[in-house]
Protein backbone atom coordinates (compact mmCIF):
# COMPACT_ATOMS: atom_id res chain seq x y z
CA UNK A 1 0.00 0.00 0.00
CA UNK A 2 1.35 3.44 -0.60
CA UNK A 3 0.72 6.13 1.19
CA UNK A 4 0.71 8.73 -0.56
CA UNK A 5 -1.01 7.31 -3.22
CA UNK A 6 -3.83 10.42 -3.86
CA UNK A 7 -6.27 7.30 -4.68
CA UNK A 8 -6.07 6.28 -0.91
CA UNK A 9 -6.97 10.07 0.15
CA UNK A 10 -10.34 11.75 1.43
CA UNK A 11 -11.88 8.33 1.88
CA UNK A 12 -13.77 7.71 5.55
CA UNK A 13 -16.48 5.14 7.11
CA UNK A 14 -20.32 5.87 8.04
CA UNK A 15 -21.60 3.20 10.68
CA UNK A 16 -25.00 3.32 10.40
CA UNK A 17 -27.79 1.54 12.92
CA UNK A 18 -31.40 0.53 11.89
CA UNK A 19 -32.88 0.15 15.38
CA UNK A 20 -36.19 -1.96 15.21
CA UNK A 21 -39.03 -2.61 17.76
CA UNK A 22 -42.68 -3.68 17.73
CA UNK A 23 -45.07 -0.99 18.73
CA UNK A 24 -48.46 -1.79 18.65
CA UNK A 25 -49.14 -4.32 15.86
CA UNK A 26 -46.21 -2.66 13.40
CA UNK A 27 -42.52 -3.10 12.98
CA UNK A 28 -41.05 0.31 13.46
CA UNK A 29 -37.50 1.65 13.20
CA UNK A 30 -35.91 5.03 15.09
CA UNK A 31 -35.23 8.12 12.21
CA UNK A 32 -33.14 11.24 13.45
CA UNK A 33 -33.83 14.34 11.60
CA UNK A 34 -30.70 16.21 10.55
CA UNK A 35 -29.80 19.77 11.29
CA UNK A 36 -26.59 19.73 9.47
CA UNK A 37 -25.35 19.69 5.49
CA UNK A 38 -25.53 17.70 3.64
CA UNK A 39 -29.03 16.37 3.65
CA UNK A 40 -30.11 19.32 5.76
CA UNK A 41 -33.86 18.94 7.24
CA UNK A 42 -33.84 14.97 5.90
CA UNK A 43 -34.38 12.00 8.26
CA UNK A 44 -32.26 9.64 8.63
CA UNK A 45 -31.46 6.09 10.18
CA UNK A 46 -28.84 6.55 13.21
CA UNK A 47 -25.33 6.37 12.69
CA UNK A 48 -21.87 8.64 11.92
CA UNK A 49 -18.62 8.84 10.92
CA UNK A 50 -16.38 6.34 12.65
CA UNK A 51 -13.21 8.04 14.36
CA UNK A 52 -9.25 6.80 13.38
CA UNK A 53 -9.01 5.65 17.04
CA UNK A 54 -11.51 3.63 17.69
CA UNK A 55 -13.05 0.22 16.66
CA UNK A 56 -15.97 -0.33 14.31
CA UNK A 57 -18.33 -1.66 17.28
CA UNK A 58 -17.02 1.57 19.62
CA UNK A 59 -17.89 4.00 16.72
CA UNK A 60 -20.95 2.69 16.32
CA UNK A 61 -21.79 2.45 20.07
CA UNK A 62 -20.41 6.29 20.30
CA UNK A 63 -22.51 7.81 17.32
CA UNK A 64 -25.73 5.85 18.58
CA UNK A 65 -25.20 7.28 21.78
CA UNK A 66 -24.40 10.77 20.37
CA UNK A 67 -27.41 10.46 17.84
CA UNK A 68 -30.44 9.07 20.28
CA UNK A 69 -29.16 8.58 23.74
CA UNK A 70 -29.82 4.57 23.47
CA UNK A 71 -27.09 2.30 24.83
CA UNK A 72 -26.63 -1.49 25.71
CA UNK A 73 -28.07 -2.44 22.00
CA UNK A 74 -27.18 -5.88 20.90
CA UNK A 75 -26.25 -4.96 17.01
CA UNK A 76 -25.71 -7.17 14.39
CA UNK A 77 -24.03 -6.99 11.21
CA UNK A 78 -25.89 -6.29 8.21
CA UNK A 79 -23.90 -4.99 5.07
CA UNK A 80 -21.58 -2.98 3.33
CA UNK A 81 -22.69 -0.10 1.12
CA UNK A 82 -19.77 1.28 -1.02
CA UNK A 83 -21.22 3.59 -3.41
CA UNK A 84 -18.33 6.21 -4.94
CA UNK A 85 -20.63 9.05 -4.57
CA UNK A 86 -22.25 8.30 -1.13
CA UNK A 87 -21.35 11.43 -0.11
CA UNK A 88 -19.98 14.85 -1.52
CA UNK A 89 -16.58 15.95 -1.32
CA UNK A 90 -15.20 12.66 0.37
CA UNK A 91 -16.19 9.08 -0.07
CA UNK A 92 -17.69 7.09 2.91
CA UNK A 93 -18.25 3.53 2.74
CA UNK A 94 -21.00 2.66 4.79
CA UNK A 95 -21.02 -0.28 7.42
CA UNK A 96 -24.44 -0.83 8.42
CA UNK A 97 -26.16 -3.07 11.65
CA UNK A 98 -28.99 -3.69 13.06
CA UNK A 99 -30.77 -4.60 16.48
CA UNK A 100 -34.14 -4.39 18.52
CA UNK A 101 -35.16 -2.70 21.41
CA UNK A 102 -37.96 -2.93 23.33
CA UNK A 103 -39.11 0.78 22.97
CA UNK A 104 -41.76 0.95 26.14
CA UNK A 105 -38.23 0.12 28.12
CA UNK A 106 -35.97 3.10 26.87
CA UNK A 107 -35.81 7.12 26.49
CA UNK A 108 -34.26 8.33 23.00
CA UNK A 109 -33.30 11.94 22.70
CA UNK A 110 -35.49 14.28 20.23
CA UNK A 111 -32.50 16.73 20.14
CA UNK A 112 -29.14 16.47 19.68
CA UNK A 113 -25.80 18.21 18.11
CA UNK A 114 -26.47 17.59 14.84
CA UNK A 115 -30.46 16.73 14.77
CA UNK A 116 -33.47 18.08 15.81
CA UNK A 117 -36.05 15.61 15.90
CA UNK A 118 -36.12 11.77 16.29
CA UNK A 119 -39.45 9.19 16.11
CA UNK A 120 -40.22 5.98 15.55
CA UNK A 121 -41.61 5.47 12.00
CA UNK A 122 -43.41 2.32 10.70
CA UNK A 123 -41.50 0.81 8.20
CA UNK A 124 -44.54 0.86 5.85
CA UNK A 125 -44.06 5.25 6.24
CA UNK A 126 -40.68 5.50 6.56
CA UNK A 127 -40.02 8.72 4.07
CA UNK A 128 -39.14 7.85 0.05
CA UNK A 129 -36.14 10.83 0.71
CA UNK A 130 -34.34 9.83 3.38
CA UNK A 131 -30.91 10.94 3.76
CA UNK A 132 -27.64 9.58 1.91
CA UNK A 133 -28.90 6.03 0.54
CA UNK A 134 -30.84 4.79 3.97
CA UNK A 135 -33.67 4.24 2.10
CA UNK A 136 -31.58 0.66 0.80
CA UNK A 137 -29.88 0.47 4.11
CA UNK A 138 -33.22 -0.18 6.15
CA UNK A 139 -34.62 -1.73 3.67
CA UNK A 140 -31.81 -4.70 3.89
CA UNK A 141 -31.61 -4.68 7.10
CA UNK A 142 -35.09 -5.05 7.76
CA UNK A 143 -34.37 -8.33 5.41
CA UNK A 144 -31.80 -9.41 7.57
CA UNK A 145 -33.26 -9.30 10.48
CA UNK A 146 -36.11 -11.61 9.02
CA UNK A 147 -34.09 -14.27 8.44
CA UNK A 148 -32.72 -14.53 11.93
CA UNK A 149 -35.59 -15.13 13.42
CA UNK A 150 -35.33 -18.59 12.92
CA UNK A 151 -31.76 -18.96 14.16
CA UNK A 152 -31.48 -16.34 16.88
CA UNK A 153 -32.59 -15.50 20.31
CA UNK A 154 -32.12 -11.76 18.25
CA UNK A 155 -36.02 -11.29 19.90
CA UNK A 156 -34.95 -11.92 23.48
CA UNK A 157 -34.57 -8.23 24.30
CA UNK A 158 -38.66 -7.97 23.67
CA UNK A 159 -39.20 -10.88 26.09
CA UNK A 160 -36.90 -9.86 28.93
CA UNK A 161 -39.73 -12.11 31.48
CA UNK A 162 -40.30 -14.86 29.17
CA UNK A 163 -43.38 -15.06 26.70
CA UNK A 164 -46.28 -17.46 25.68
CA UNK A 165 -46.25 -19.19 22.23
CA UNK A 166 -49.16 -16.70 20.88
CA UNK A 167 -47.14 -13.66 22.36
CA UNK A 168 -44.26 -14.69 20.05
CA UNK A 169 -46.09 -15.71 16.85
CA UNK A 170 -47.43 -12.06 17.21
CA UNK A 171 -44.07 -10.75 16.79
CA UNK A 172 -42.74 -12.76 14.54
CA UNK A 173 -45.95 -11.98 12.52
CA UNK A 174 -45.95 -8.40 12.99
CA UNK A 175 -41.59 -8.72 11.65
CA UNK A 176 -42.34 -11.05 8.80
CA UNK A 177 -45.54 -9.17 7.70
CA UNK A 178 -47.48 -12.54 7.34
CA UNK A 179 -49.63 -14.79 9.30
CA UNK A 180 -47.90 -18.06 10.88
CA UNK A 181 -49.81 -21.17 11.07
CA UNK A 182 -50.44 -22.21 15.48
CA UNK A 183 -49.34 -25.73 15.08
CA UNK A 184 -46.66 -25.14 12.31
CA UNK A 185 -44.71 -22.23 14.60
CA UNK A 186 -44.46 -23.97 17.55
CA UNK A 187 -43.25 -27.13 16.28
CA UNK A 188 -40.61 -25.02 14.19
CA UNK A 189 -40.16 -22.61 17.21
CA UNK A 190 -39.80 -25.11 19.72
CA UNK A 191 -37.34 -27.24 17.65
CA UNK A 192 -35.06 -24.47 17.04
CA UNK A 193 -33.67 -25.50 20.30
CA UNK A 194 -33.60 -21.72 20.99
CA UNK A 195 -36.65 -21.84 23.60
CA UNK A 196 -37.46 -24.18 26.57
CA UNK A 197 -40.63 -23.93 29.09
CA UNK A 198 -40.32 -22.02 32.07
CA UNK A 199 -42.63 -24.11 33.87
CA UNK A 200 -44.94 -21.22 34.91
CA UNK A 201 -48.22 -20.31 33.37
CA UNK A 202 -49.67 -17.00 32.52
CA UNK A 203 -53.10 -15.86 31.31
CA UNK A 204 -52.93 -14.40 28.11
CA UNK A 205 -55.31 -12.08 27.13
CA UNK A 206 -57.87 -13.19 29.61
CA UNK A 207 -58.09 -16.85 28.45
CA UNK A 208 -57.09 -19.88 30.04
CA UNK A 209 -53.77 -20.08 31.10
CA UNK A 210 -50.99 -20.84 28.49
CA UNK A 211 -47.40 -22.06 29.24
CA UNK A 212 -44.39 -19.31 29.99
CA UNK A 213 -41.31 -20.21 27.93
CA UNK A 214 -38.24 -18.37 27.75
CA UNK A 215 -34.73 -18.07 25.83
CA UNK A 216 -32.60 -20.20 27.08
CA UNK A 217 -29.29 -18.75 28.30
CA UNK A 218 -26.32 -21.28 26.46
CA UNK A 219 -28.87 -19.79 23.28
CA UNK A 220 -27.59 -16.49 24.11
CA UNK A 221 -24.08 -17.26 24.64
CA UNK A 222 -23.86 -19.01 21.68
CA UNK A 223 -25.48 -16.09 19.93
CA UNK A 224 -22.95 -13.34 21.24
CA UNK A 225 -20.07 -16.13 20.28
CA UNK A 226 -21.75 -15.73 16.62
CA UNK A 227 -21.61 -11.89 16.84
CA UNK A 228 -18.11 -12.14 17.58
CA UNK A 229 -17.12 -14.24 14.98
Amino acid sequence: MEIQNPLYKKQGIHLIASIFTIDRGETKVLLVRRTNEPHKGKWALVGGALYNNESVLDGLKREVYEKSGLKDINFYLSNVFGGVDRKALIRMVGISFFGVIDSEKVKYLTQTEKTDNAAWFSINEIPKDLAYDHNEVVVDALEKLRTMLYSSDILRTLFPNGFTMPELQKAYEVILGQSQDRRNFRRKILGMGLVEDSLEEVIFEGKRPAKLYKFKTDAEENNKKGKDQ
